[in-house]
């Protein structure tokens, strides 16, 4: 990959400088690791309600970060100030840490090798800098988005946002890995609003697109239809405003990608983080049913749920070509043939599965945050035998529900027991979908949940969907993450009328 896709800025940096005096100081100082990230992140988020701007910031956090292990011992330091001067005290201040944390330290550092990484560079798939697009022009855009939703008859409020981050890193490391990345994130959302005042309530529909790994052409028509979309909306929203109340009790469903990809993150890709199977993690958002003395034979659905982790899929949201101990990123299994085969894990927990390797899950969100174990882009695989489209999942149902888009969820604290809602709701008949409904929500444990999955779609059917702030950890850290699927055939899964269960 060139270098000169990377920022300019920041490869002005004296990146080479910086990581010869903290890791010579580190290892004068007798670090048996040390490692030093550089890193540069820009985030821009516009925000406007009924075309009026409500919102806008534009930040960027720039600092270096050092770590070491010492006598088998973590210590951490960061710093804003990138100089060589500083650079070599933070080295300093992270091996006293590490001197001071010893007398405490219930366990040592043993980390799995990896293979020297010299002078890589790495940038993600996109073609537009969303950062070279000036921002009244991004305005205006969002502004036209949601004035062609409330002129719209049923339309009464329209809300549009923007988020966009450029991610710079520098790594470098004792045993000689240095690589430098650049990647770029952008999610656009725009909400229609219909307000029924004699009720004295409101129903709202948001666009289906997910964020992603893509820059300016996203925006633009390169990887999702905004003018259809949009088009749509009105009449969507109306025809739900007057949708029936669906009936409680066991029914079939077929959950579009644009859903599905929240209940995978929610019941696999957190049950499946290393640190929070063995209880490491646990103070946010709890630990895991799916504990490592399962590995090999925890039956998590049907035989043909195969799920991956992947760092390497293009405009996934936690692809990146090396991760934050130095690991280049892949793709491996963590459910094959509906049997929990694998976990996420970095460089220091895969010596407590007998790995000689990480699958480089290491990521910290900020130069002033220790790198954690964090999600990767974890998806369920399309119907590798034949390309099943959504259409022919619905026609296998006499009686059901299409699911469509990501709205609210509830899981407890062991990614065990979960309630999610949606979008869109469509009454399926005899195969064919006849209408709208509404206070729909699914509930399920995870293993009767993905044990009920009978069929899903082939290649041609298999999207991205994700977040940008998925949150883990204390201090908290938030990571993007995107998670892939096909829509998805489940039988006879436990539907919430959430108004009746409201009152």
């Amino acid at each position: 990959m060139p270098t000169d896709e990377i920022d300019p800025e920041f490869r002005a940096l004296p990146l080479a400088a910086l990581a010869d005096a903290a890791l010579s100081r580190a290892r004068a100082l007798g670090a048996e690791h040390a490692d030093l990230r550089v890193e540069s992140i820009r985030s821009e988020s516009i925000n406007l309600r009924d075309g009026s701007v409500t919102g806008l910031s534009d930040e960027t956090t720039v600092g270096l970060a050092v770590r070491v292990v010492v006598d088998g011992v973590w210590g951490f330091a960061s710093h804003v100030e990138l100089s060589t001067d500083r650079a070599a005290a933070t080295a300093e201040q992270a091996v006293a840490v590490a001197r001071t944390l010893a007398p405490v330290a219930r366990e040592r550092v043993e980390r799995v090798a990896e293979p020297v990484h010299a002078d890589a560079v790495w940038v993600s798939a996109y073609d537009i800098d969303p950062f070279t697009v000036p921002t009244r022009d991004k305005v205006a855009l969002l502004t036209e988005w949601s004035q062609r939703l409330l002129a719209s008859d049923g339309v009464d409020h329209a809300q549009a946002a923007l988020v966009q981050v450029r991610e710079n890193k520098f790594y470098a490391d004792l045993a000689g890995t240095r690589t430098t990345q650049q990647r770029v994130r952008v999610g656009p959302t725009v909400t229609a609003i219909a307000v029924d005042r004699a009720a004295g309530g409101f129903e709202t529909m948001r666009t289906l697109a997910p964020p992603v790994g893509r820059g300016w052409e996203y925006l633009t028509g390169q990887g999702w239809d905004w003018d259809g979309e949009l088009a749509a909306i009105p009449e969507l929203l109306t025809e739900r405003t007057k949708a029936p109340s669906v009936e409680p009790g066991a029914t079939d469903l077929v959950i579009d990608p644009t859903n599905l990809w929240l209940t995978i993150h929610e019941s696999i890709g957190h049950a499946t983080e290393y640190d929070r199977a063995i209880g490491y993690e646990a103070a946010y958002a709890g630990t895991s049913f799916a504990t490592p003395d399962l590995l090999g034979t925890l039956r998590y659905g049907s035989d043909l749920m195969h799920v991956t982790g992947d760092r390497t899929v293009p405009h996934g949201l936690a692809t990146i070509g090396f991760d934050d101990d130095g690991v280049a990123t892949t793709e491996w299994d963590l459910v094959r043939d509906g049997v929990l085969v694998g976990y996420q894990l970095d460089r220091t927990f895969a010596p407590r599965l007998g790995l000689d390797r990480s699958n480089g899950c290491a990521f910290a969100d900020s130069p002033h945050h220790v790198p954690i174990q964090r999600m990767a882009n974890v998806s369920l695989r399309p119907d590798p035998a034949r390309d099943t489209t959504t259409e022919e999942l619905i026609a296998r149902v006499e009686r059901g529900i299409y699911v469509v888009g990501d709205k609210s969820w509830s899981i407890d604290m062991q990614r065990y027991n979960f309630q999610f809602t949606g979008q869109r709701f469509y009454r399926i008949e005899n195969g064919t979908l006849a209408g709208q409904l509404r206070d729909v929500a699914y509930q399920a444990t995870t293993t009767d949940f993905w044990g009920s999955m009978e069929a899903v779609g082939g290649p041609s059917s298999w999207r991205l969907g994700g977040a940008m702030n998925c949150g883990k950890a204390q201090p908290g850290q938030i990571a993007p993450v995107s998670h892939g699927c096909p829509p998805a055939l489940f039988r006879g899964v436990n539907v919430l009328n959430t108004h009746q269960e409201g009152q």
